[in-house]
């Protein structure tokens, strides 16, 4: 599987019959809601070419960094 980030504001141009996600709607969306991610296998769609991919290990690097964005730093 690979999963690619984009920017909310892109969210018109995604076909979900060629990603995992069925609507924007079942997405995970960052903090400030400004961008989410969207996951396929196969072939890339012609929607995220040149759009940076990641690994599962290197997206969940990401949506557990608190610097990210994703996720909210628990209280000391």
């Amino acid at each position: 599987m690979i999963y690619v980030i984009i920017n909310t504001s892109d969210l018109d141009s995604v076909d979900f019959s060629q990603v995992i996600e069925t609507a924007r709607e079942y997405l995970r969306y960052n903090l400030d809601g400004s961008k989410t991610f969207v996951t396929f296998e196969g072939k890339t769609p012609s929607f995220l070419d040149g759009k940076r991919q990641y690994s599962y290990e290197e997206i969940m690097v990401i949506l557990q960094d608190y610097d990210s964005g994703w996720i909210e730093q628990a209280p000391e």
